[in-house]
């Protein structure tokens, strides 16, 4: 009860907020239209700011990045569906910087509620805090929200694009629209007669936008299917182009080498070595290091390595055991937030108590693609060419450096070799901007050594949780969690708009105070560590540790229960959430979960409900003669509605994959300063030889769609340190797990 007295509070405080928020930024401008973006050519039109039609056939705006997540084919499917349109006529573009292609669910996911508990009020609330992304121009692609964002608002604007282009189809043929059909980009009237799209688009597009019906489920070809991929022919023959294909007339080359004493300058540096060199054009100073500019990358490469450069000290302590520290201290500050407090977790509770402490270590995103990005400054126009998450933030930076207007920069989208947050970033693209600032009239494309891009990450931050639980006959009766971190969300959002968000950090604790288990007394708090290490967004965020950090006593509470773990669980959280119950069922079937294994094998259970969807997962592993393999995962999720199955068994099993790596082998430590890690060999990732087999199925029973991009890491981690467990009767607390047990990397 005390929890819900909380929420209703909250809830009004939110409501509240929402209403003098609404009044303060303008009700005109909350409600305006944005101006359509696109510019079409001769013989082209452009219905609404998604659909753009020529004789070529239809092109259709993703106005989210593809970096290998399957977004664009969805994005593009919804479009489809509604504007009818065959699959094989369309294309598919990133749009360019607009407001026309803002993320609201961005926006909507800030609640510092559960999602899985949101009252009917409390979504409305949410859904009418989707505009504020509109006002704040925030077009990125994060936090699993394209899908939730785009279905509804893609699928509108191929409905009315079809119904514009029926409209001019009947006034051209004298006869009322409602005797009108449409099949694979044609109108055709009911005397046969069938009228292209690209013969109407542009009177169209003369047209006003109407009021229009979305098409039943019932009717549905494209969407709830698994589409083909629209980008995987370019990229499994090679023709695909990712920011580091970028070509231009004229082009240099440069890379960078900055202070590897993370946000600190330089004292001095030499490069006279380097521009000895044939083919080095010029070595600028970029304040906290240098670039150099060359005839080719290579050349750049060692020209940067001759030069000869002291640094500044590190603004943080330079030993990695000191900055656990540091996190460690924070305990002992008063919390910035305790977004769950149900029932007294003070009050002495009869039963067995068990206490535990967790740690995880700094993380890199370590993409396949390095940092590269290539801009061409004319001196009254800049254009850039990069792989990013947030093109109107790439926009903005570029243009204060080249003192452009925004209006005066052209950002290009390609595809990305990975992002996982670290291309929601503008670094890449501003020191490109302001080394063709020194080379006006040159195209210069920047790329990043391995080297170079591990150590100067925006890192997913070390933390530490502390937990106490009761257990009496079976039963959980307390459990209580502290969680000690470095904001992600203050210092990114500081560092990308110039200003930290109010309220309570809700990323610090995401995957401990919003998971659905119906126990009494249960408290989770947040407790801020102040360290200038630079910290971003890293695939699932908070959950990415606290799903680690929660699950894992939940397993401890368990065993101390003298309870099965799945079946443990499965009673907790069907008190919740039936959804997330299903989950658990369904993973325990796909596996024939008996609680049993054979003496070489382990399996550990782990669920995270997370980005509004629910994930359970089984991790299986073998003893192989003295190596621990890690041999198989099954995975259920509940999206609510699968928009493409088989591209969400791929979410699935790519995010599982990504967070077993993290659990087995991944780490980020500092000495000295810098970072200790500088490629592969030394920051391990599973491999096509060692990844195991996963299995997934995909529920619909979830009343609200939820995302799918990141659910999919953070039980991962837990179900592999609960396997370990099972197999050896040894409880790791502490990440990677490599650390603690011979597993086969």
């Amino acid at each position: 009860m005390g929890r819900a007295k909380t929420i209703a509070r909250r809830t009004f405080l939110v409501g509240s907020v929402a209403i003098a928020g609404g009044v303060a930024f303008g009700v005109y401008q909350a409600r305006k239209t944005p101006a359509n973006p696109l510019k079409p050519g001769p013989g082209a039109a452009t219905l609404n700011p998604f659909v753009l039609i020529n004789q070529d056939g239809v092109t259709i705006i993703a106005p989210r990045a593809e970096m290998g997540q399957g977004v664009q084919t969805t994005l593009a499917a919804l479009v489809a569906e509604e504007l009818d349109v065959a699959w094989q006529d369309i294309t598919v573009l990133h749009g360019p910087p607009a407001q026309a292609y803002y993320n609201g669910a961005l926006i909507s996911a800030a609640l510092p509620y559960p999602d899985y508990d949101l009252t009917g009020f409390q979504r409305g609330v949410a859904d009418n805090l989707a505009v504020m992304g509109k006002i704040l121009g925030l077009q990125v692609t994060g936090g699993s929200t394209s899908m939730r964002d785009g279905f509804e608002k893609q699928r509108r604007a191929g409905a009315s694009a079809r119904e514009a282009l029926k409209q001019a189809a009947a006034d051209r043929l004298g006869i009322n629209p409602g005797d009108l059909r449409t099949e694979n980009g044609r109108v055709i009237a009911p005397d046969g007669t069938a009228l292209t799209y690209h013969e109407l688009a542009e009177d169209a597009a003369l047209l006003d936008v109407p009021k229009v019906e979305l098409r039943p489920v019932s009717t549905w070809k494209y969407v709830g299917k698994s589409m083909p991929r629209l980008d995987m022919v370019g990229k499994v023959t090679g023709t695909a182009q990712f920011g580091i294909d970028t070509v231009a007339e004229g082009m240099v080359f440069a890379t960078l080498r900055m202070n590897p004493r993370l946000g600190a300058g330089m004292v001095r540096f030499d490069a006279s070595a380097a521009e000895r060199m044939a083919g080095v054009i010029k070595v600028i100073d970029l304040g906290g290091g240098i670039a150099v500019v060359a005839r080719n990358t290579w050349l750049a490469f060692q020209a940067a390595e001759a030069v000869k450069i002291d640094w500044q000290d590190a603004p943080y302590p330079p030993e990695n055991a000191a900055l656990m520290e540091a996190i460690a201290a924070a305990f002992e500050q008063k919390p910035d937030s305790t977004l769950r407090d149900d029932g007294d977790v003070d009050t002495v509770v009869d039963g067995t108590e068990i206490t535990a402490e967790y740690r995880a270590p700094w993380l890199t995103h370590a993409t396949m693609e390095p940092m590269n990005a290539t801009a061409h400054f004319t001196g009254d126009a800049l254009e850039i060419w990069a792989g990013n998450q947030a093109p109107i933030v790439v926009q903005q930076k570029t243009a204060k450096i080249c003192g452009l207007d925004q209006d005066q920069v052209t950002v290009h989208t390609p595809f990305m070799g990975g992002g996982f947050g670290r291309r929601g970033e503008s670094d890449f693209a501003t020191y490109a901007a302001q080394i063709a600032k020194e080379m006006p009239g040159t195209p210069v494309k920047v790329t990043w050594t391995r080297e170079e891009d591990m150590r100067h990450d925006f890192y997913r931050p070390a933390a530490m949780a502390r937990f106490r639980g009761v257990v009496k006959d079976g039963e959980a009766l307390v459990l209580e969690g502290r969680i000690a971190a470095p904001s992600t969300t203050r210092q990114a959002a500081l560092r990308i708009s110039g200003m930290v968000p109010p309220g309570k950090d809700k990323g610090l604790v995401e995957g401990a105070f919003d998971q659905p288990y119906g126990i009494p007394n249960f408290r989770i708090s947040g407790h801020i560590a102040d360290l200038s290490v630079p910290i971003g967004y890293w695939r699932s965020v908070g959950y990415s540790y606290n799903g680690f950090f929660f699950d894992s006593f939940i397993d401890e509470m368990a065993h101390a229960a003298g309870r099965d773990p799945l079946e443990f669980r499965l009673q907790l959280i069907a008190r919740e959430h039936g959804p997330s119950a299903g989950c658990l069922r369904a993973v325990a079937e796909m596996c024939e979960w008996t609680g049993q294994t054979a003496g070489n094998v382990g399996r550990g259970v782990g669920f995270t409900y997370s980005f509004g969807t629910p994930v359970a997962q089984v991790v299986e592993v073998v003893d192989e003669a003295g190596e621990i393999r890690i041999r198989k995962v099954w995975i259920a999720c509940d999206v609510g509605t699968a928009l493409d199955p088989r591209n969400i068994a791929a979410q699935m099993m790519g995010g599982a994959i990504f967070g077993l790596s993290a659990a087995a082998g991944e780490e980020i430590s500092f000495a000295g300063g810098e970072v200790q890690q500088w490629n592969y060999p030394d920051y391990d990732l599973l491999r096509m030889h060692n990844a195991p087999e996963v299995a997934v199925r995909v529920l619909e029973t979830n009343p609200h769609l939820g995302g799918v991009g990141e659910p999919g890491t953070p039980p991962a981690m837990p179900a592999l340190a609960n396997a370990l467990f099972d197999l050896t009767g040894m409880r790791a607390r502490s990440l990677p797990l490599s650390k603690s047990f011979p597993l086969k990397l």
